[in-house]
């Protein structure tokens, strides 16, 4: 009884966490608490700081938003294109996150944001591969850094919407089309 009271718990400060931070990223502990029905002794007992809430609360988003990433029908595609439809798909999903994505900015820092988001660059890096492998996904910038400007990109997209510089229903597009100018082996330089 005592362990189904912890999950029970434990689920509903995660769900009023993700609702909270993606309303507003500097909701507090106190405020997390009474919206899950606990007290914040409860809550710090599951999670003894801000900062591991926060970055429990992004690893369940992140795992969430991967299932939904893991589209069978990207396989049928080149890779290149199969790409655009996942940043287009990645960009929904962050777009309904994008203050939680700012509040784990703040409180974890750049680095640990990027770990957390070790699996759907994975998937990321598979479609770069099979892109360069078909020829249409540039090769003479490094793989790596082809990851990095996807991730840099579609976290600065949520950064430019969430200040009101890039209008929130064509950020999608410019995220798609900044990519493809920056990674297609179309848009590479003779040389």
């Amino acid at each position: 009884m005592v362990r189904a009271d912890a999950e029970r718990n434990i689920a509903a400060i995660l769900d009023a966490g993700r609702r909270l931070l993606s309303r507003d990223p500097g909701a507090s502990v106190a405020e997390i608490a009474k919206a899950a029905g606990v007290g914040r002794v409860t809550l710090y007992g599951h999670f003894p700081s801000r900062e591991s809430l926060v970055d429990a609360v992004m690893a369940r988003v992140i795992a969430e938003a991967d299932e939904v990433l893991d589209d069978p029908a990207l396989a049928g595609l080149p890779g290149a294109q199969a790409l655009w439809r996942l940043v287009a798909s990645s960009w929904e999903v962050l777009d309904g996150h994008s203050r939680l994505f700012l509040a784990a900015d703040r409180a974890l820092g750049a680095e640990r944001v990027r770990e957390r988001h070790t699996e759907p660059l994975r998937r990321v890096e598979a479609l770069l591969e099979r892109g360069r492998d078909e020829g249409d996904i540039r090769t003479d910038l490094p793989l790596s850094w082809q990851v990095s400007s996807v991730f840099a990109l579609l976290h600065g997209a949520a950064v430019e919407v969430e200040a009101a510089r890039l209008d929130r229903a064509e950020a999608g597009g410019v995220l798609v089309r900044s990519l493809e100018s920056l990674l297609s082996a179309r848009s590479r330089p003779a040389g």
